[in-house]
Order: structure tokens, then sequence, then C-alpha cells
């Protein structure tokens, strides 16, 4: 039985090593001016008024490959909430205050309102510069547990009720798969760009619905990394091991 599923494995891979090497052998010359892909995506990013090209291949011309990250995280997410739970032989201990220096805790209080801020900025102009939700929601996740440095531990629970963070990665997701569906509904494809007007191009409204698809991300991401985190503290700040006594 071994010995068959590595013959599998073998031939699987020796398929997929073909496909890559005809693939890599008609790629364009390196440094040539022949750039197709680049060239229609630009093209196409212009066309339906998104400033950021970046976002216009995320999450429109290439939506449904977007979806398939956010479930990626979403499930990872998941996995580590149900692989981290507290078991049998685990209590939950009070958690005690660290020594932090007071400049590090001044520099935290400081920065945290302005890390919050950037944050959210970089989400809402996705469609209009570099960034957008996955790089927004990391800064957003990054700013809240700035409070860990700049109080203690119990002041960051207070701001980050997990109940409601793990409510909103459920709702972010399930809106992205919702605005796909109603493209469907529209007529046209799943994810297509034609639910609402391109707008001006380079302001807030504009790019269709990339800019509600990006919001979707930003609000996963930074939902998604602040239950991720705050599992690894509790496992590291509050759950011991029972006594063997």
């Amino acid at each position: 039985m071994n010995r068959l599923r590595l013959w599998l494995l073998a031939v699987g891979g020796a398929g997929v090593a073909a496909l890559l090497v005809a693939a890599c052998l008609d790629l364009p010359d390196f440094g040539g001016r022949w750039h197709p892909y680049g060239a229609r995506a630009v093209h196409a990013s212009v066309d339906r008024h998104t400033a950021n090209t970046i976002a216009s291949v995320n999450f429109d011309q290439r939506a449904y490959d977007t979806l398939g990250e956010m479930s990626i995280l979403f499930a990872a997410v998941l996995g580590c909430v149900v692989l981290l739970r507290q078991t049998r032989d685990e209590r939950r201990a009070t958690p005690e205050p660290a020594g932090v220096a007071r400049p590090v805790r001044r520099y935290a209080l400081i920065a945290l309102p302005v890390a919050l801020v950037t944050g959210l900025y970089v989400i809402a102009h996705g469609q209009l510069s570099p960034g957008g939700g996955f790089q927004g929601g990391v800064v957003a996740a990054t700013a809240l547990h700035l409070l860990y440095l700049g109080a203690d531990y119990t002041a960051l629970e207070r701001v980050r009720p997990l109940g409601v963070f793990e409510t909103a990665d459920a709702l972010a997701v399930s809106s992205y798969v919702v605005l796909g569906l109603a493209s469907v509904l529209a007529g046209t494809a799943f994810l297509a760009n034609t639910l609402l007007p391109y707008g001006t191009f380079n302001t807030l409204s504009s790019g269709g619905s990339v800019p509600l698809l990006n919001a979707a991300v930003g609000m996963e991401v930074a939902s998604a990394v602040v239950v991720l985190l705050a599992n690894f503290l509790e496992q590291a700040v509050e759950i011991e091991e029972e006594s063997a006594s």
C-alpha cells in the first residue's frame, strides 16, 4: 500500500514538474518589452477607475483568488482556536502585570492611536494607493496590541472582546461571498465588478465594488489577527497545566 502511494506521488509530481518546465520555457524573455499580463491589468484598472492596479487585480480581475486567500486565513485561525482551546488538564490563572519600562509604555500609548488610524487609512484608500485590506488589517490589529505594552493584559482584554471579533471575522468572509452572489443575481459572473458605478477616477468612491471587497478583506484580516494573537496570549499568560498533586 505504501509503495502504491509512493508511485502515485511520483507520477503526480512528474506531471506537475513537466507542466512547470513547459510553462517556464514559454515565458517572455527577461527584461523584454512584451508584458501582456501587465498591459492588460493596467488597462482594465484604468478602464474601471481603480487608481491602484494591484487592488484592481486583487478585488476585480482576480477577486475569486482573493476569496481563496481569505478562506485560507479564516480556516487557519479556526484551526488555531480549536487546537489552543482550554483542555481538562489546564486551568486559567490571573495574569500578572509585566514589568515594562516607562518610556516603552509612553511610546506604546502614543503610537497606538496613530497606528490604528494608519491601518484604517490604508484599508479605506486601498483602491487609490499602495496597501489595502490585507496590509491595513494587520496594522490595525497590531495597533490594538500596543495596549498590552502601554498598560497591561487586562486592559487589552477590555478593548478586544473575542466574541465580537470572532463574529466580525465570520461576517467579513460572508459579506465577500454575498457580494459575489449579488453579481450572479444581477446576471453577471461571480464577483464581477458590475454592481456599482465606477465613479470618479482617483476618489474614494471609485472602482465600483473594489472598495467594498477591500473593506471586507480588511475587516476579516484585522479580526482574524486579533483572534489569533488572543489565543496565543492566553496560552502564554493565562492558561497553566494543573499540578500533578
